[in-house]
């Protein structure tokens, strides 16, 4: 059951990725082949007007094939002979309906769990706050350069920029309380975060009540949009610690099996919480590959819909077309070295569960 779930939470993300090409495809007049969730022989298929809609034996992936999409066809509704407008819409869909789709995941996690407002409740003796000047009640605004929407986003920065000095900004309430009537006095403070040795981080040694429900229709929208916003810039974070070393390869990088296995236990333990906490736990799954799938797509990278727009925008700033020969052969190097690089996640995520 939780491998079933796993497969119908990929097969979700797909579709929807899917979806946005193939709509965009209809809308724009351009002729779709086949749409296809999963990868390898066909499970099942059938045919309406010119598409052909199958079901492949693997789940992880997915294809929208349309007329003259890699090669020159005189059919009036081959991608190619679209204008670079509708053929930069297209590809984005994908990767636009997958922020959305995880937009989705995030209003329904935030109507059931609420938001971490980045508020103090108290503040430890003797730690980097205390001796900065920072108090219970005081709104953290911004780090750095960085706006601070949430809590998460303080431990986010702290763990991806270790040991650095921090300017902080923030907001005092009038008469210590937000309750209070009084415009808030904005302030700034710097520190540096101490290490912990209990919990093995950097920290400012400060308290947050946790997650509160929003209170009105935009507060939700507004919270929901932040959700994305989180997975996207904590994906950048973890690339970031990537390249500099601070994560080892093998913990940064998980590939299907291993995002399988994840998914298999924690919605084993949302069984045994109950019917909401799943939903909310298969939510949070979601969320987080749907917008990781919509951010890794958008990378300039070969064979990805990255790849593809960096050679659309070439084609608008050169006002024509590059030789889809030779686009052809940069697409096939880069399917070659994704594949290579789908091989190695594989093979580190059997290590791992072995």
């Amino acid at each position: 059951m939780n491998i079933l779930a796993a497969i119908l939470l990929f097969g979700l993300i797909v579709l929807v990725h899917e979806f946005g090409h193939f709509l965009l495809a209809k809308l724009n007049g351009i002729g779709v082949v086949e749409f296809s969730i999963g990868m390898g022989p066909r499970l099942a298929s059938f045919v309406h007007g010119e598409t052909r809609y199958s079901l492949k034996a693997l789940p992880f992936g997915g294809s929208c094939m349309m007329v003259g999409e890699d090669s020159a066809d005189p059919n009036p509704k081959a991608f190619n002979n679209k204008s670079v407008f509708a053929r930069i819409a297209v590809i984005a869909a994908g990767p636009v309906f997958n922020f959305i789709l995880a937009f989705f995941a995030g209003i329904l996690i935030v109507s059931q769990v609420g938001h971490d407002n980045p508020v103090l409740i108290g503040v430890e003796d003797g730690s980097p706050a205390q001796e900065a000047g920072l108090m219970p009640g005081d709104k953290i605004t911004r780090i750095n350069n960085r706006k601070i929407s949430a809590y998460r986003d303080i431990q986010l920065y702290t763990l991806s920029h270790p040991g650095q000095e921090l300017t902080i900004s923030y907001e005092r309430p009038a008469g210590g309380s937000w309750e209070n009537k009084g415009a808030a006095e904005k302030r700034t403070a710097v520190l540096t975060p101490a290490f912990n040795e209990e919990y093995q981080a950097y920290m400012l040694g400060v308290l947050f009540a946790g997650y509160e429900k929003t209170d009105s229709f935009a507060e939700l929208i507004r919270c929901s949009a932040y959700e994305v916003k989180y997975c996207i810039v904590s994906t950048f974070d973890s690339l970031r610690m990537l390249f500099t070393k601070q994560l080892p390869v093998e913990d940064a990088v998980t590939g299907p099996v291993g995002i399988v296995s994840m998914v298999g236990e924690t919605v084993e333990q949302g069984r045994e919480a109950g019917a909401m906490v799943l939903i909310v736990i298969l939510a949070n799954w979601v969320l987080l590959l749907s917008s990781s799938l919509g951010i890794m797509n958008l990378f300039p990278i070969p064979a990805l819909d990255g790849g593809r727009l960096f050679f659309l925008f070439l084609e608008l700033l050169r006002g024509k077309p590059m030789d889809p020969e030779k686009e052809g052969m940069v697409h096939l190097a880069g399917m070659m070295v994704l594949m290579a690089l789908m091989l190695f996640v594989l093979f580190h995520d059997v290590q791992k569960l072995l």
